[in-house]
């Protein structure tokens, strides 16, 4: 399974309710983030995650709220003894703005950081997934993340396999190893592989093509929304999406769940989002701070 934790959902400014952007991802012992919005490392803290376990930090765009809590954390990181290398992936101008925030900051970081600058069609290979960047619709460079595992094995039927003489414990592990076991083979209680999940992160943007094309059949879409419907002049002025562009997006891609986060602090009532979401993808799921969402 994906555990997916919102550690940040709010949108520029921080607020009572709301953390700066930041996304983890957690599969097996691995995590990675998407963006890191002043304040994440603390929520990552009181999270049910390690930020000792990150292996890659993805930043959608360089606005501030997205970035400045990457010098914290990564100094954070070296001061608790971290000696793994971390990949840090960003769009153009990455590579200046880390450097540039981590002498400001004046502390030494004693592992090595991998400064990517990433365009669109990239993809970065780990050992259980891939993520792909894409380009987004910001008014600067941006980027999109799609989280894809790869290829899982089949479900195993512990029933079948009983039935068959075979007792739990070692002769499970062996086949399910690939071994044949008291002349049952793998394949007569293992079914098909199955597809990896998949799980897209818009980072900010306007509506735009190129996410909706890359979220197709995604089990997960993360896509922003700023402002309400009734405000699309300031979404098409400041390049962000309404929730109708959220939901239409979802739809399109034939996702199986949206989550919507970035909301801007002008909402008291974040419920009128959320109902306009759902007006046009019913499997809308509104994010708060430390929301932990799993996808099996």
């Amino acid at each position: 399974m994906v555990d997916i934790l919102f550690a940040g959902t709010g949108s520029s400014i921080p607020s009572r309710e709301r953390s700066l952007p930041c996304v983890a991802l957690r599969t097996g012992r691995d995590v990675i983030l998407f963006d890191c919005g002043e304040g994440s490392q603390r929520q990552i803290m009181i999270s049910p995650f390690s930020f000792m376990r990150i292996k890659a930090i993805f930043i959608s765009h360089l606005h501030g709220d997205h970035l400045l809590g990457l010098p914290g954390l990564l100094q954070t990181m070296s001061m608790s003894g971290r000696k793994d290398d971390i990949l840090l992936v960003g769009p153009a101008g990455f590579r200046d703005s880390v450097n540039c925030l981590t002498r400001a900051c004046n502390g030494e970081i004693d592992y090595k950081t991998d400064i990517i600058e990433a365009a669109d069609g990239d993809t970065f290979v780990f050992k259980d997934f891939v993520v792909r960047a894409f380009a987004v619709s910001h008014g600067i460079d941006a980027l999109g993340f799609a989280f894809e595992e790869n290829e899982r094995r089949g479900r195993f039927d512990r029933a079948k396999a009983i039935s068959l003489g075979l007792t739990p414990g070692p002769d499970f592990s062996r086949l399910q190893n690939g071994e044949t076991v008291n002349n049952v083979r793998p394949g007569d209680v293992i079914g098909p592989p199955r597809r990896g999940r998949k799980i897209v992160y818009s980072g900010d943007t306007s509506k735009c093509h190129r996410l909706t094309e890359m979220a197709k059949g995604a089990d997960v879409l993360i896509h922003e929304a700023t402002y309400s419907f009734a405000d699309s002049e300031l979404a098409r002025e400041h390049m962000h999406s309404t929730s109708h562009d959220a939901a239409s997006a979802a739809r399109d891609a034939d996702v199986s769940v949206l989550i919507v986060t970035h909301m801007s602090n002008r909402y008291d009532d974040l419920g009128v989002i959320e109902k306009e979401c759902r007006g046009i993808f019913p499997n809308t799921v509104l994010a708060k701070d430390m929301l932990m969402f799993t996808v099996k």
